[in-house]
This record gives C-alpha cells, structure tokens and sequence, in this order.
C-alpha cells in the first residue's frame, strides 16, 4: 500500500512539474510576442526588437526567434540575420529553429544566415544538414555559392557529419565552384586520408570540363603525400588522362 501511495505522489509530482513548465513556456511566449508587438507598433522595426532582445538575453534566443517567426513569418530574413547579428555563437540555433519552422525553404534559411555571418557558414551549413539531411547536396551548393573562400570548411564541415555522402559532397561542392577543387581535396585528405581515392577520382572526374583544374588537383594530392602509383590509378579512374598524370609526376 505504501509503495502504490509513493508511486502516486511521485507521478503526480512529475505532472505538476511538467504542467508549471509548459505553462511558464507559454506564458514567457506570450509576453515575448506582446513585447516584439509592442516594439514594432512603436515603428521599431521587428529586427532591431530582435537585436536588442537577443544582445541582451541570448539565453532566450529559442523563444525570441520562434515567437517572431509566427508573428512575422514575411519578415524570416530580417529576424533571422538580426538574431545572428547580434549572438553569431547562436547561428546554429537560430538556423535550426528557421528551419524547423518551417517557413521558407531550407536553402533560403542557409542564404540568409550565410550572408548575417558569412564566417560561421561551417556551423550553418551543419546545423542544416542535421535538420534537413535530405536536402544536403542543395545546403553544400548554397553555401559553396555564397562562400567559396570557405568551400573546403563547408565541405569538411558536412562530410564529416555524412561520411557516407562523401562522394555527393564533393560532386555538389564542385559542380557548383569548379576552381575549389583543390582546397577541397587538399582539407579531405587530411580529414579522410583512408578515402584517398574517392577523393581524387570524384574531384577528378567532377572537374572535367575545366582541365587546368584537374593538374591542380593530381598537384594537390600528389603534395599531400599519395605516391605515384596510387595518384596515377586514383586520377586515370576519375577521368584524367595519361599525359595530364605524367605532367605532375614527373615535375
């Protein structure tokens, strides 16, 4: 008897415990959204409200930023950068929260928090592969666009979250930025020594159409350390020609 009273009050504790959080998450959302209405019926503008607010509680980024997507969903792209303007360390919560919302594309969230902080485009990029992994060879060709200075970060970035979407990657990365292929190849050697040729041959092959940028990359892998043997079947298999491997093997 005992042991059935205990088990009771113990679930009823937890109820109470789970009841007063969602009601406290509820009410918090209330008077967030009457303040951001407050602000903007005041001619502040939904991202400076955004801005001040997360400035200076970013601990409530999760709130601040759901709350004014409902309220605001035409203005994502002004909430969004605003958020990551104002706390860049929460661009993975802010491109997580855009996207779960559902709102816009996927794609669009990427761009616009790219272009808000385009130094953390490795956390945007992995925030949104986590989110939306169906959508992976899209997020890469996005952000390789919109930051090619940081195509391999973006790269090594997603590929090590997907290893298994190496391949994808690397075609989606290049086929939308031919010239990165070499500093893609040269971060992927180092993060996946063990797929060497995977590497080169995609890189290779996805290169195709730009021949001076496949003797960039034969270069790039042959300086990383992959001997002549491996390097001439690795690029043969991608697609490069005999003389093309015998020009950087025999530099």
């Amino acid at each position: 008897m005992k042991k059935l009273l205990l088990s009771f009050l113990i679930t009823c504790s937890f109820n109470s415990v789970a009841t007063q959080s969602a009601e406290k998450e509820s009410n918090n959302s209330q008077l967030t959204a009457d303040f951001l209405e407050q602000q903007v019926q005041q001619n502040m503008s939904i991202g400076r409200a955004i801005k001040s607010v997360v400035g200076h509680y970013p601990q409530e980024v999760e709130t601040v930023v759901s709350t004014a997507l409902d309220l605001y969903p035409g203005k994502y792209k002004e909430i969004i950068h605003a958020a990551i303007a104002a706390q860049p360390a929460l661009t993975e919560d802010v491109v997580r929260i855009a996207i779960n919302k559902g709102i816009t594309s996927c794609s669009n969230v990427v761009l616009t928090a790219i272009k808000a902080e385009p130094s953390y485009v490795d956390f945007v990029v992995n925030a949104a592969a986590q989110s939306t992994p169906e959508e992976l060879d899209e997020i890469v060709r996005i952000a390789v666009v919109t930051e090619p200075d940081s195509a391999d970060a973006i790269v090594s970035t997603v590929a090590k979250a997907h290893p298994n979407k190496l391949v994808d990657i690397i075609s989606s990365a290049i086929g939308a930025v031919p010239f990165v292929g070499e500093y893609i190849v040269d971060a992927l050697l180092v993060a996946f020594p063990n797929e060497a040729e995977s590497v080169v041959s995609t890189a290779v092959r996805e290169s195709s159409a730009q021949r001076e940028q496949v003797i960039k990359i034969i270069e790039t892998a042959k300086n990383a350390g992959i001997d002549n043997e491996h390097l001439s079947a690795y690029a043969l298999k991608g697609g490069a020609s005999k003389e093309e491997v015998a020009q950087v093997i025999n530099q």
